[in-house]
């Protein structure tokens, strides 16, 4: 018995120092088991961040979205960049020249790959251009040539082709020649130029006399109603207006019908807008010179991801050069396509860029398909 309770504190030691072992292996195991996650979680992010950083990142920078048609552009060239694989960053200037010279610098402070700009001042907005270039990022004019600007790539329509366009439909409604005015876009937007050249090489000798002419600042439509009324005040027999697109159509046709005359003065424009094909199949507008946004988002897209991967840029598919007044501009230029009554169903609803139904929603005779053809 005595023995016994000698080798009790033995006993208690030794068990003492089984217990403690235990316990720290115990906590050993726990603390690894909390760390792991911790680990794994950590070389997921790192393997994020490098995925992230093997994206190609493109800033966009619209000058604004007054026009209706910008909105599908943004929609078409964001969803296909992604489709690529890059992310996009999309700044709107509403309008405001500074506002977008201070965005297109928010997009170089973000290291963007490639800078898309559509310019709200084709003339403003080369500094900021050649900014970019100089911190090693592409860029792009889209749509509206930056003049002086030294874009790697311009991505447009054939605007000169649209000046044409509209000269040849005026020149069809109005064969025995007469007075007529043109309403036309923002003077800083050098597509207007472009348009304006083609336009009056079309009408050269044709008996069409510009007898009033006049440009919408910032392209805000509603100045076209106060220049046409203006314009009808002092040459009320007018018999063709030309107008720099189909948004300042839809505010010119609209005081045509205040004065009546809407139908009886052919009005021609651009860009396809669903009010304008409703006004061509209604009869107060002559035509509209469709431009495919959808096809130039998609290829703005997929050239911009190309450049991003550091491709020459002559060794994508061009068109030719454009001169922006201080070098040759790679170019792309799509064709435009004039919508008249006759064709409106195969180039715009076959094409489902509008529905039947929308197009011929005022017309109900038209909806039976033989005058649709």
């Amino acid at each position: 018995m005595l023995e016994r309770k000698k080798r009790m504190p033995e006993i208690m030691k030794i068990w003492r120092t089984v217990f403690l072992g235990m316990l720290l292996i115990l906590m050993s195991a726990l603390t690894a088991g909390c760390g792991s996650p911790e680990q794994e979680g950590s070389e997921a992010e790192s393997g994020a961040a490098a995925e992230s950083e093997d994206k190609i990142s493109i800033g966009v920078s619209f000058d604004s979205f007054v026009i209706e048609r910008w909105i599908r552009d943004r929609d078409v060239f964001v969803s296909t960049a992604r489709e690529l694989g890059a992310d996009v960053n999309v700044q709107n200037a509403n309008g405001d020249v500074e506002e977008q010279i201070s965005q297109i610098r928010y997009l170089i402070e973000k290291k963007v790959d490639v800078l898309l700009v559509i310019a709200a001042d084709c003339e403003l907005l080369s500094d900021v251009m050649k900014e970019a270039q100089k911190k090693g990022i592409w860029t792009i004019s889209y749509d509206r040539l930056v003049l002086n600007g030294g874009s790697d790539l311009y991505l447009s329509f054939d605007n000169r082709a649209v000046g044409t366009m509209m000269a040849k439909a005026l020149k069809e409604a109005i064969p025995e020649g007469g007075d007529i005015f043109m309403i036309q876009g923002a003077a800083e937007d050098n597509n207007v130029a472009l348009v304006r050249e083609g336009f009056d090489e079309e009408i050269a000798d044709s008996g069409l006399n510009i007898v009033y002419e006049a440009n919408c600042e910032g392209w805000l439509s509603e100045l076209g109603a106060e220049y046409v009324r203006e314009a009808l005040q002092q040459y009320p027999d007018v018999r063709g207006i030309m107008c720099g697109n189909d948004d300042i159509a839809s505010s010119v046709i609209r005081v045509l019908s205040e004065e009546r005359m809407a139908g009886n003065v052919a009005v021609v424009g651009q860009d396809g807008d669903l009010a304008a094909c409703q006004r061509i199949v209604e009869g107060t507008q002559t035509m509209t010179a469709f431009k495919p946004v959808e096809d130039l988002a998609r290829a703005a897209a997929e050239y911009a991801v190309a450049l991003g991967k550091n491709s020459d840029p002559k060794d994508l598919p061009l068109t030719g050069t454009m001169y922006d007044g201080n070098s040759e501009v790679d170019c792309l230029l799509l064709e435009p396509v004039a919508v008249q009554k006759n064709n409106m169903k195969k180039v715009i609803v076959d094409s489902g860029y509008h529905s039947l139904e929308e197009v011929y929603l005022n017309v109900r005779s038209e909806t039976g398909g033989s005058n649709q053809e």
